[in-house]
């Protein structure tokens, strides 16, 4: 397995791409980011048009057991962030 691209990567390869310095592509990730975790975090969901959709889902109140023990306890209702992959992008990985 690849080892997983870092940011400065990233930022390095949007600028190529874009035709534009680091720090504008920089910039420009950070605020995708931002946009995408404000409105994920306020229970709505981004699509990424080849990418998939990000979004919150609420897990109930339920029962887990304690690895360590054994014993069972209550685990309080939460919230998971989740991603569905588009089609696109796993047709392009299989192929």
């Amino acid at each position: 397995m690849a080892k997983p691209m870092t940011k400065t990567q990233l930022v390095a390869t949007l600028a190529d791409d874009m035709g534009t310095d680091k720090k504008t592509a920089g910039t420009a990730l950070d605020s995708i980011i931002a946009i995408i975790t404000r409105e994920v975090a306020g229970g709505g969901a981004v699509t990424l048009p080849g990418i998939g959709k990000i979004y919150c889902r609420e897990r109930p109140e339920r029962m887990v057991r304690n690895p360590a023990t054994g014993e069972q306890i209550k685990k309080e209702a939460d919230k998971v962030v989740k991603m569905t992959i588009a089609k696109a992008l796993k047709d392009s990985v299989n192929e």
